[in-house]
């Protein structure tokens, strides 16, 4: 059996979030750590999820790393590929999510690509082109202030188009309310003038259905995990897949918080009463070595009475002059390497259940321990779901990889009280 669906995700919080809406929607899903050393029986799976780490590298080595996912995929039937990126558009004037649409569709002969962000479940609605969060648009929320990727302009347009080599159109609301067929019939028409993608409007998750049909008849399209919706609820053959029950793994359980934001702050703070936590210098981080040591065994002496939660989150304004000193990517790929070494010295000390918050430091903790892939487990909150490793070398563990913005106050708790 082919695959119905393959999916390149540009960081693994995001891959995880798609690959649990392609869960919950009937789809009987795998997310990979890469495609390196690790193969699957197509068979079994009707969707792949590769989580790879080009959200915010230089445009050219993110396209070099979607075009080999989309060659794996491909090879194994994939009918359709959706390049699954941030629904707050994470991105810059140079990409990355131009050129890599860009190359996708290239690489697949495909004509002009549906574009949309939207997840309504979570607050991201598109407007005549306009992203909101909320009910604000983009630019004035609290993601103006990203660490890498801060937005300044909320018309999706205006920002693709600055990405895109070819002309950058729009699917507006009226024509999404008028079903699958008014979408393709729009998306043809811009295609004929000269358009290689057009953000596509959607403020209700009947719209995203819409979409979903409509961009299932296409090779490629991009977006959140609101697509990922549309598109598994066309693409399910049945609704028997559904999430699963995970196979126990015992052990300890921490926590390793690296985000900033507003929301991590928060589920930070409404932990702290009830478990030991230790709230890390970032900029000691930075010349990590006595502060990685001191962190690991501060959580050996605490983790046999229950688990423990080990944060560099900071405040915004804490970020900027950590950035302004360091600068903006040496001090955020110091902290996660950082961070992803805590994560291993945890992990060799009898941690098996491992909550990790931030986007980048997910990514980098599941590649320190060697992680090839995940198989999907119950929903802790929305866009989060509890996983369990596929044939780690050094033992299988349950992990949750948490993008920053997502969970409420209480999801460190709901998290340790699904995992065992």
């Amino acid at each position: 059996m082919s695959l119905l669906l393959g999916a390149i995700a540009d960081d693994y919080t995001g891959a995880s979030d798609l690959a649990n809406m392609l869960t919950r929607n009937g789809l009987s899903t795998i997310q990979t750590i890469g495609i390196r050393a690790f193969d699957f029986a197509v068979a079994d799976i009707e969707a792949a999820v590769i989580a790879l780490k080009i959200r915010s590298v230089a445009a050219a080595h993110a396209v070099e790393a979607a075009y080999l996912a989309y060659d794996w995929l491909a090879a194994r039937g994939a009918r359709h590929v959706m390049y699954k990126i941030c629904s707050t558009f994470d991105s810059t004037d140079a990409g990355n999510i131009g050129p890599v649409t860009d190359a996708l569709r290239s690489r697949a002969g495909a004509g002009a690509a549906l574009v949309t962000p939207a997840f309504p479940e979570t607050g991201r609605t598109v407007y005549h082109g306009h992203l909101f969060v909320g009910d604000v648009p983009l630019h004035e929320s609290p993601l103006k202030d990203h660490p890498l990727n801060p937005m300044h302009d909320s018309n999706l347009v205006r920002v693709l188009q600055r990405q895109s080599r070819a002309l950058v159109g729009l699917v507006d609301l009226p024509t999404v309310a008028r079903g699958a067929d008014a979408i393709t019939q729009r998306l043809k028409a811009l295609e004929r003038q000269g358009c290689g993608a057009a953000i596509v409007d959607a403020v209700f998750e009947h719209d995203l259905e819409a979409i979903g049909e409509a961009a299932a008849r296409c090779r490629i399209s991009t977006g959140a995990s609101g697509l990922g919706l549309g598109l598994a609820r066309t693409l399910a053959l049945s609704a028997t897949a559904g999430a699963t029950t995970l196979e126990p793994v015992g052990g300890l359980a921490a926590i390793l918080a690296g985000s900033c934001s507003r929301a991590t702050l928060e589920q930070i703070a409404a932990a702290e009463p009830d478990m030991p936590v230790l709230r890390l210098d970032p900029a000691r981080l930075i010349d990590y070595g006595a502060e990685v040591a001191g962190a690991v065994t501060w959580a050996q002496e605490r983790l046999g009475a229950g688990p423990a939660l080990i944060a560099s989150s900071a405040e915004p304004e804490r970020v900027v002059a950590l950035q302004t000193r360091f600068g903006r990517d040496a001090s955020g790929h110091a902290i996660e390497r950082a961070l992803a070494e805590i994560a291993a010295g945890l992990v060799e000390r009898g941690v098996r259940r491992l909550i990790v918050a931030g986007g980048e430091t997910s990514g980098a903790v599941v590649d320190r321990l060697g992680v090839a892939a995940f198989r999907l487990g119950p929903e802790i909150a929305p866009g989060v779901p509890l996983m369990r490793t596929v044939g780690r070398a050094d033992g299988d563990l349950q992990m949750a990889l948490k993008s920053g913005n997502f969970g409420g106050r209480d999801f460190f708790a709901r998290a340790l009280a699904m995992t065992c």
